[in-house]
């Protein structure tokens, strides 16, 4: 009996975990089709003068142990402190066994999370929390108001219809218009009126002013392994020392140590089908077009391109119709070199230079089109090149290929989101030693338009007996990575075992509370 073969398109989280988990656990070769020249997807890490960017910041924390324990399998926590918790003499909770930071590569540091609004040029706690500090911020005002506006909700829930109603509900009125509201324009380029309430069950579930102080009143009573908080607000994480991308890139050498095959700069073009099974897919490479055929077929690749890659004459014509005009949102990210920050740390946390703790700030303010900022050497003190006298910082734009802020040149570019990260008062433009701008297509699958409509897909999609959907673009859902590989840890069942062949299940993850509850664990 001949060796089956599954072609996956994709080489991010959910792809490369499809094939890895493929050769540990079945028969089933893998052989992966990757259109850029690097894994890792949206995950990857870029590697600039030694500097590393991280594109949209990747906390690895799950509540899922099989995830979790894939994680340790390919880069063990850490047994030694790293080299800022140890300059700084902070605890972590180390491994026994684990591998030294400052002696091996492979591994994976534990960080503390940080992350804040600036709204007002002044920092609020992210989520919202009701400290006294976050009503001197606000003011006299804008307090009274809150506290109203989510009295009023609390008794007087709004139906869900959208996003905004799903915001307004958890927070009242006034606290969604100062923190939510234009902060999800500049992500989305949409209203949250405009934007299905399912994306907040997913990016924030659980989530809500109740629950944040919640979390504040019973804290001083968990225990300090306790899994019951949301993951919203969990308060350390796991972080591969290099940057998400080292994690990707080793699980990639190891498929290939393992009999598999990855093949990059292989974009897939044409899927021809007969009878509601995939024959063969082509994808071009080196200017040549190449045929490949598999037994199974696992596309993480975008909705919209499969089917415009399927043509309209081989599938449904409804499913084409919704599938080719989903909305994606592309993504800017700016790294930028600086001497320091302006903004001083006024936080009890310790820090290299001491520079302000944050792994990312949300930028609220309205006169900028700047979303969001990370600081680099805050993820991992390895993530700069030299993390003791410079801050390596990324700026965050949210936009759409091919709009005005898409289309600047990248000279141009820089010089704006260096003049709008002045004009907040964060930095001063004198301290900026160097900086690169770095473009990421169809980052985020769009809740509206057609997506109301994905289903029709969903069900034309499931009918295609070797083809199996998997990951963030692969399902259009805006999963986390633990989620994506969850998708692919699903298929590679179907695959193996007649008894868990319903697709559904791959489509149920990230959608169903069982899923977030059934099993907990961190990659500690």
């Amino acid at each position: 009996m001949s060796k089956k073969t599954a072609i996956i398109i994709g080489a991010g989280p959910a792809g490369l975990t499809a094939a890895y988990e493929l050769l540990k656990t079945s028969d089933i070769t893998p052989i992966i089709l990757e259109s850029s020249d690097m894994v890792g997807g949206i995950s990857k890490t870029i590697d600039y003068k030694g500097n590393r960017i991280d594109l949209g910041g990747h906390r690895f924390f799950s509540k899922n142990a099989d995830v979790v324990a894939l994680w340790n399998e390919i880069l063990p926590t850490q047994g030694f402190p790293a080299l800022d918790d140890k300059i700084l003499n902070r605890e972590k909770p180390l491994v026994s066994g684990g591998p030294d930071p400052e002696v091996s590569d492979e591994v994976m540091l534990i960080r503390t999370r940080v992350s804040r609004i600036y709204y007002l040029k002044k920092f609020f706690d992210y989520p919202v929390s009701m400290k006294v500090q976050t009503f001197k911020n606000m003011g006299f005002r804008r307090t009274v108001q809150s506290g109203f506006g989510y009295l009023g909700v609390a008794v007087f829930k709004r139906k869900e219809k959208n996003l905004e109603d799903f915001m307004v509900n958890r927070f009242g009125r006034p606290l969604y218009h100062m923190f939510f509201e234009h902060y999800t324009e500049k992500v989305w380029g949409r209203h949250p009126r405009d934007i299905d309430a399912s994306w907040g069950a997913q990016r924030i579930k659980g989530l809500s002013l109740s629950k944040a102080l919640g979390n504040i009143l019973l804290k001083p009573f968990r225990g300090k392994n306790s899994k019951k908080v949301e993951t919203s607000l969990i308060e350390q994480f796991a972080y591969p020392k290099k940057g998400p991308g080292q994690l990707y890139e080793t699980m990639a050498k190891r498929i290939v140590e393992m009999g598999g095959t990855i093949i990059l700069e292989a974009e897939v073009n044409q899927i021809a089908l007969s009878n509601q099974h995939i024959d063969h897919i082509s994808y071009s490479k080196d200017g040549k077009q190449v045929e490949i055929q598999g037994d199974y077929y696992l596309s993480s690749m975008p909705l919209k391109d499969f089917f415009l890659a399927l043509g309209e004459k081989q599938s449904d014509p409804e499913a084409f119709r919704v599938a080719t005009h989903l909305v994606y949102r592309d993504f800017i990210t700016v790294g930028l070199l600086l001497n320091k920050l302006l903004i001083k740390n006024e936080t009890h946390m310790k820090t290299l230079a001491n520079i302000v703790p944050d792994c990312w700030i949300y930028i609220q303010e309205d006169e900028v089109n700047l979303g969001r900022l990370q600081i680099f050497n805050n993820w991992s003190p390895y993530m700069a090149k030299d993390v003791l006298h410079t801050v390596w910082v990324g700026l965050e734009y949210f936009v759409n290929e091919g709009d005005a802020l898409w289309s600047m040149d990248e000279k141009s570019f820089i010089a704006m989101a260096i003049s709008e990260l002045a004009l907040t008062g964060i930095i001063d433009k004198a301290d900026v030693l160097d900086a690169v701008e770095i473009k990421v297509e169809k980052a985020y699958p769009a809740y509206f338009d057609t997506y109301s409509e994905l289903d029709k897909v969903i069900a034309y999609v499931n009918q295609i007996d070797n083809l199996f959907c998997i990951g963030r673009n692969g399902q259009h859902r805006y999963n986390n990575m633990d989620h994506s590989m969850l998708t692919a840890m699903e298929t590679v069942k179907c695959l193996k075992d007649p008894a868990h062949s319903d697709k559904s299940m791959i489509w149920k993850v990230n959608t169903e509370k069982a899923y977030h509850e059934k099993t907990s664990g961190k990659a500690q």
